[in-house]
């Protein structure tokens, strides 16, 4: 074992993928001798050079049509956004382009392509630069979306990610990338649709991806000393989503918390919510709880962010709310 950071263990992946295919490269701003917004891709340019680390204009549109289309003619780019947040500009090179090529040419062609998306709160970006936006892409046919928590997983993920013949959205939560953990020494892909139980418990089932996997076991170590053993299950990959263990630690558990850092209305929590209440009703002993952030734009002040974004305390009385009482609440 080796330790590495969130951030380190992202870019040996894509090292790893860059040795092992020519035809594996990187696109985005400032991703060349700068080493990205966030430092990921440093080093990487001096190692592969201008021809496989490539500066691109100020222009998400840009970027992401130029995945799409070097990936279309068989090469396997991985293109980097700043932030999540500038989906906005690159989304129906997304929607339109990347996710349903491959379907509308009959599977004809492929479409292996990576995007990394830096998202989340916590680091004082204020509200263009902070927000959580995995439900948009969830919601779209096609596309594959990553979330790992760990520096394990990023790196296999990644490795995954890269092989995959389909566009695959790589979310990594930005606060994390100085976040250091064990990674194994030869580092093997990690299958897309197995998730992962962090921490095994009896009496609920918290799930939770990115940094709120770390608030969940945060939460769940401060309810054990309280006598509530919590188990947390990290999806690892949003879609195609493991559905087989979630279902099997509800049935163990008969109660079930998600927690995400996206604002809770209309967010991914309320798509697990309902496949729970579709397919695993009668094993509940009390309502699903969700904890999410609250529905206004991120702020920048620190005491504000604070307060709109969801964390331990959160989780700690989303578990009580349907362990020492299981009333509905309104």
């Amino acid at each position: 074992m080796r330790t590495m950071t969130y951030g380190e263990a992202i870019r040996e992946g894509m090292r790893i993928a860059m040795k092992e295919d020519p035809n594996v490269f990187i696109m985005g701003e400032d991703v060349g001798a700068f080493g990205g917004c966030f430092g990921v891709t440093a080093g990487l340019y001096e190692e592969f050079g201008e021809k496989r680390i490539r500066d691109t204009p100020i222009s998400e549109g840009v970027i992401i049509g130029g995945a799409v289309g070097a990936a279309a003619t068989g090469l396997r780019p991985i293109a980097e956004l700043m932030f999540i947040d500038f989906l906005t500009v690159g989304m129906d090179q997304i929607v339109n382009q990347a996710a349903k090529m491959r379907y509308m040419f009959g599977g004809k062609i492929t479409v292996p392509m990576v995007v990394r998306l830096p998202a989340g709160g916590g680091v004082q970006a204020a509200a263009q630069h902070s927000q959580s936006l995995e439900a948009w892409l969830t919601h779209v046919p096609g596309l594959k979306v990553v979330y790992p928590s760990t520096p394990q997983d990023a790196l296999g993920l990644m490795l995954t990610a890269i092989k995959d013949d389909n566009p695959v959205m790589y979310i990594e939560h930005k606060a994390m990338y100085a976040l250091k953990g064990e990674v194994e020494e030869n580092a093997a892909p990690i299958p897309f649709g197995v998730a992962d139980i962090k921490r095994e418990g009896s009496d609920v089932t918290v799930i939770a991806y990115g940094k709120m996997l770390h608030e969940a076991l945060k939460a769940a170590e401060a309810l054990a000393k309280e006598g509530i053993e919590v188990e947390v299950v990290d999806p690892r990959t949003l879609y195609p989503l493991d559905q087989e263990t979630i279902f099997s630690s509800i049935e163990k558990t008969n109660k079930v918390v998600i927690a995400t850092e996206e604002n809770k209305r209309g967010g991914y929590a309320g798509e697990i919510a309902a496949l729970i209440a579709e397919k695993c009703f009668d094993y509940l002993d009390a309502p699903v709880v969700r904890i999410g952030a609250l529905n206004t734009p991120i702020p920048f002040t620190a005491c504000l962010e604070n307060y709109v974004l969801p964390n331990y305390v959160d989780i700690v009385n989303g578990v009580k709310s349907i362990t020492v009482t299981s009333n509905c609440a309104v």
